[in-house]
């Protein structure tokens, strides 16, 4: 029998006990469940963060992989709590848009609100709700409780308003939407959109208004040292600068407007 696997994606950081918290939930639920860690250094309190994030890499997990993912400023709030299945993967995360990327990609099949109090811990903590319900509902779904057990079905929950590029008097506009460990610019430009856009012919890419030198395939193809563009690992547009750290020497970050033109 697989193993079930609950992977988490968080923005509590190592520091502290919280995400070893979540992980002592799901196992005391689940014992034979494996728990593997995305990422728990998202910027604190950044539910859009934390939706980009998971929309890079949930695909790469194996079918069945419930994902607990706890980005929450609305702690303790009226925000609900939710579980979700979109086909392949499932889904626990506070009602607050953090599953929206994920959602455009993938359009849940069914989605419920975690009402259901036998799959939470006895109390539940205003502060610290990823121990008391999240974690507990993850842990559940991989021991094998059926999603529709968790609560009531919902049909409407919250969608962020995802940037997204658009063409506008001749340029191709987008905007950068992460930033890696490495300073890369990941804008939220796609291959596809690009290619459709140039139609073969030749391009120039700006970035907060500087002029990135050359558009490449890997970053060794850069000179050390030097700005280029190319697609990443997610298929989308980057500025990055090979051995460097681009958003330090162009000092740009999330919401910088990238442009990219025909060359005439």
């Amino acid at each position: 029998m697989t193993r079930p696997i609950v992977a988490l994606l968080t923005d509590f950081g190592t520091r502290d006990h919280y995400a070893g918290t979540l992980k002592g939930v799901v196992l005391s639920v689940c014992p034979e469940a494996t728990v593997v860690d995305i990422a728990h250094d998202l910027p604190a309190h950044d539910v859009l963060s934390g939706a980009l994030e998971l929309a890079a890499c949930y695909r790469y997990f194996p079918h069945g992989t419930i994902f607990l993912v706890v980005v929450d400023p609305g702690v303790g709030s009226s925000r609900r709590g939710l579980a979700a299945d979109v086909g392949d993967y499932r889904f626990v995360a506070p009602d607050n848009g953090v599953l929206s990327a994920v959602f455009h990609e993938s359009p849940p099949k069914k989605v419920v609100e975690l009402t259901e109090r036998k799959y939470a811990r006895p109390t539940v903590s205003r502060t610290f709700e990823g121990r008391d319900r999240f974690a507990p509902a993850a842990g559940f779904l991989a021991k094998g409780v059926a999603l529709v057990s968790m609560g009531k079905s919902l049909a409407n929950y919250q969608i962020l308003d995802l940037p997204l590029a658009i063409v506008d008097g001749g340029e191709l506009c987008g905007q950068i939407v992460r930033v890696d460990r490495f300073g890369n610019l990941i804008s939220n430009i796609d291959r596809r959109t690009f290619e459709q856009f140039s139609g073969g012919a030749a391009l120039a890419v700006e970035a907060g208004g500087k002029e990135i030198p050359r558009i490449v395939a890997t970053y060794a193809e850069a000179p050390i040292n030097e700005l280029c563009a190319l697609f990443g690992s997610t298929d989308h547009l980057e500025i990055a600068i090979n051995a460097g750290d681009a958003a330090a020497a162009l000092q740009l970050g999330r919401g910088a407007v990238v442009k990219v033109a025909l060359v005439r």
